[in-house]
């Protein structure tokens, strides 16, 4: 038996690219401003919505040539071979001269991309957030009018392969869970908010390493802002609390975990049937959403879930807290998610 294709409606722009480069359908909205829309380079093809660029183009450029290595990449790297394509640019596999290191390369225009301060924003977090649970950034460079960033690849594709593909074990989704939970727990500890925290932006390896990635719309929190207003995510994986506009801190990663679970359980995030707009409605009225079959999950999954998805934040656990939680007990090897990930490569492939 299969979980239901995901099914997402229809986006009025559309890109595809390698699930290396993340982006689905977000959402950002300041006060005072309205959304405005673009396709991003994402593995699935979902509209994404940012808020308006704040800084000059000139402004962006001379901060990305403060962090860029000034060097010539075409020249570091070898048999570049394109494997996605979204708005702002390709996605290649490449080599490392002199160590012949795989690593994946985003390739983007920086004159077409119309939030350039995201991207500087994506690169420091992933510089400043060294963990197993991390995508490893490599390095980044400034080369004829392109930006280029060079991270690790992860040949196992995205999590949402692995969702919609397969049924997954309870010690399964424990252990990517528990996984997702490291990284989000040293994220928190440096005061990073990930805020898109779904399954297309969990990468794996063939060996079922579990690496979170897509930093673009992470946030900084700190003393003089412990707690963020700005709608943003993607909606189906939103929590109440940024929905009705409330602040919040970095327990929305928690809830997204918690609606990633039931993705790894049904396949799909609730709400996907329904157009963002209603998804949010829903998201605020009607709270912890509902399990299909729950009669079909242990009492610690339930739990488990119920406390990711506790609508007060106040009374939802930290990461720290879900990693003690019984339910992580049961965690499966990672090894066990490699036919998982084998089966979703060759049914793309068909």
């Amino acid at each position: 038996m299969q979980p239901p294709p995901r099914q997402a409606p229809a986006p009025p722009t559309a890109a595809s690219s390698s699930s290396q480069l993340s982006g689905s359908t977000k959402v950002s909205k300041s006060s005072g401003g309205a959304a405005s829309s673009s396709s991003g380079p994402g593995a699935a093809p979902r509209r994404r919505e940012t808020k308006k660029s704040t800084m000059k183009d000139s402004e962006v450029i001379a901060r990305l040539q403060a962090i860029c290595t000034d060097a010539d990449p075409t020249k570091l790297y070898r048999s570049l071979v394109k494997i996605g394509q979204g708005a702002s640019g390709g996605v290649y596999t490449a080599y490392q001269v002199g160590t012949n290191v795989s690593v994946a390369i985003k390739q983007m225009n920086l004159e077409q991309q119309p939030k350039k301060d995201l991207i500087i924003n994506e690169i420091l977090v992933m510089k400043e957030s060294r963990h197993r649970n991390i995508v490893n950034f490599i390095d980044s460079f400034l080369f004829k009018g392109d930006l280029w960033v060079v991270m690790e690849y992860m040949e196992g594709g995205s999590l949402t392969d692995v969702v919609t593909c397969n049924i997954m074990t309870e010690g399964q989704i424990a252990a990517v869970s528990r996984e997702v939970l490291e990284g989000l727990k040293h994220l928190h500890e440096h005061a990073v908010i990930h805020r898109d925290i779904k399954s297309d932006n969990i990468l794996l390896s063939m060996e079922g390493d579990i690496k979170l990635t897509d930093f673009g719309f992470c946030a900084q929190i700190g003393e003089a802002h412990a707690k963020r207003t700005t709608m943003v995510g993607t909606p189906y994986w939103m929590a109440p609390e940024v929905v009705t506009r409330k602040e919040y801190g970095p327990k929305v990663d928690i809830w997204s975990l918690g609606i990633m679970c039931i993705e790894m359980v049904e396949g799909e995030p609730p709400y996907l049937n329904e157009n963002p707009l209603r998804a949010l409605y829903l998201i605020a009225t009607h709270g912890t959403p509902k399990i299909n079959n729950p009669e079909n999950l242990t009492p610690g999954f339930l739990d488990f879930l119920h406390s990711s998805l506790e609508v007060d934040a106040e009374k939802r656990p930290d990461a720290a807290g879900m990693l003690r939680h019984p339910f992580l007990a049961k965690c499966a090897d990672l090894r066990t998610l490699a036919p998982l990930i084998k089966a979703a490569r060759d049914q793309n492939k068909k």
